[in-house]
């Protein structure tokens, strides 16, 4: 898959763009190569993957060389690396590496290269990206050394090689099967539906289906939008777990549920959602959209409605006499909890 966003990330450079960095249409380009790709091919070709792709080769564009005229049957080869740019960070403090990098490492994902490709310095990104691998190193993990400024330290450190020798032990727990399908680039690479059974547990599934169901059934006028919504944030894919929209009254609503006690970054997340999709999904004549967290944590159920200080406050009033109270939400969350709780214990027992 790394290997496919590479070549696709070089025919957009070196024969769209003529191997300039950027193209003489710019945005528009893009925009009309994501239309024609989705209708040839499926998804997976959206506006913002193609500039990842096409960042993913100018950051890496010595890393590989095709023999062949572009469009012929061709095979990948190795690409000699520019003078200095091996795995080494500095020879008299580090331990040096000799062999260059070639290709891309099949251990590392697309989202490891993602984070990679947001290092500048290309001697701090070759290190990480060896690093990486030799630690065995989880998406999670590089982006914490990355933001650690890990290199920087090794470089100012007395002891290099003691820092070098911890950080490649550092506990990573490997991802499972499930983890992997969670990432919305894999999902589009295999052409496997974004559906939430691959994003909630089975307590979250159930409180989740017959929430879906009671809003419907208050006659309220709420319609059904989607069900983990996937969103991006910046460099973070997030999935909200229902949305709504309201026909009378014109307004979406989001609800996530969390498995455990609600916290302030619950709250923020929630608020980020809320703005995203005022700035990019609802129309300019729909009212500001509403938050909704439910907290199931074991002893009490938490309903908190997120609404952003700087909206119009008049419609509040409204809001409430179609969203259901706390109350209801409280008896829904515990109930179905419950019979959860009971399925399984059920389970053990036979």
């Amino acid at each position: 898959m790394v290997l496919a966003y590479w070549l696709i990330g070089r025919e957009i450079v070196e024969e769209i763009q003529r191997g300039k960095k950027r193209a003489e249409y710019g945005k528009q380009l893009i925009e009309n190569l994501s239309q024609r790709l989705t209708e040839r091919c499926g998804q997976g070709f959206s506006v913002i993957n193609l500039q990842w792709f096409r960042k993913f080769y100018l950051v890496y564009r010595e890393r590989i060389t095709i023999p062949y005229p572009t469009g012929m049957e061709s095979h990948p080869s190795v690409a000699p690396r520019p003078r200095g740019a091996g795995l080494t960070v500095s020879p008299q403090e580090i331990p040096a590496c000799n062999e260059p990098l070639s290709g891309f490492s099949a251990q590392l994902s697309w989202s490891h290269y993602r984070a990679l490709m947001r290092v500048e310095q290309q001697q701090a990104r070759d290190f990480y990206e060896r690093e990486a691998v030799v630690g065995g190193w989880d998406k999670r993990t590089l982006e914490r050394q990355i933001q650690s400024f890990y290199y920087e330290r090794i470089l100012k450190s007395r002891k290099p090689e003691k820092m070098l020798a911890e950080g490649r032990t550092l506990p990573v727990v490997a991802p499972s099967a499930v983890d992997h399908l969670k990432n919305p680039y894999v999902l589009e690479f295999l052409g496997l539906p974004d559906t939430a059974s691959f994003h909630e547990s089975d307590l979250e599934r159930a409180i989740i289906t017959h929430l879906q169901r009671f809003l419907l059934e208050l006659g309220n006028g709420f319609a059904f939008v989607a069900r983990q919504k996937h969103l991006r944030l910046g460099e973070q894919d997030r999935y909200i777990d229902l949305v709504f929209y309201h026909c009378r009254l014109k307004f979406y609503l989001l609800i996530d549920l969390k498995v455990g006690e609600l916290t302030h970054g619950d709250v923020g997340q929630m608020d980020g959602y809320v703005r995203m999709y005022d700035d990019l999904i609802a129309a300019k004549d729909d009212n500001p959209s509403i938050g909704l967290i439910l907290c199931t944590e074991k002893n009490e159920t938490v309903a908190r409605y997120s609404v952003l200080k700087d909206r119009k406050q008049i419609f509040a009033s409204k809001y409430m006499l179609c969203l259901p109270t706390e109350e209801q939400l409280r008896l829904l969350v515990d109930k179905e909890r419950l019979l959860v709780e009971m399925a399984q214990e059920k389970f053990i027992d036979k």
